[in-house]
């Protein structure tokens, strides 16, 4: 419980980690508060009886963000591997081997084409949009 203004605060000396006494420093000036204030505010909110469950409430946020970021990574992962597999698939059926006389002529220009492709896969990144923006949400998920 918090004293009551009339009373006097009462004098504290604490000794800080370096490290945390500059993170101590930073979150007071980002707040444009004193440290004192901040410190105190900790301590009342480490001391409170219901810090244990607003520290578990927020544990449990950050848990499912990180859920839902890991769904999402795991969605898209799934796209990408699908795209590549038809890709494989599609280039191995429609594609004749090479005669040994042309191989040469080919890897070189096969060097041309790859650098042309990794230019348009650049702009693509940068400009958008995603293949995961363009894929429907239930198409990446199993049943």
């Amino acid at each position: 419980m918090m004293p009551e203004r009339s009373e006097k605060k009462k004098r504290l000396s604490v000794y800080l980690d370096p490290e945390l006494m500059l993170l101590l420093a930073d979150y007071a000036d980002r707040r444009a508060k004193s440290r004192s204030l901040v410190a105190e505010a900790a301590i009342a909110s480490f001391l409170t009886p219901d810090a244990d469950e607003r520290q578990e409430a927020a544990l449990s946020r950050r848990l499912d963000r990180l859920d839902r970021n890991m769904q999402r990574l795991e969605r898209d992962i799934g796209i990408a591997n699908e795209a590549f597999a038809i890709f494989i698939r599609s280039w191995l059926t429609s594609t004749p081997p090479l005669p040994e006389a042309a191989q040469a002529s080919a890897r070189a220009q096969g060097g041309q084409r790859y650098d042309r492709f990794l230019e348009a896969l650049g702009r693509r990144l940068m400009r958008g949009p995603k293949l995961r923006q363009e894929v429907p949400e239930e198409s990446g998920q199993e049943g």
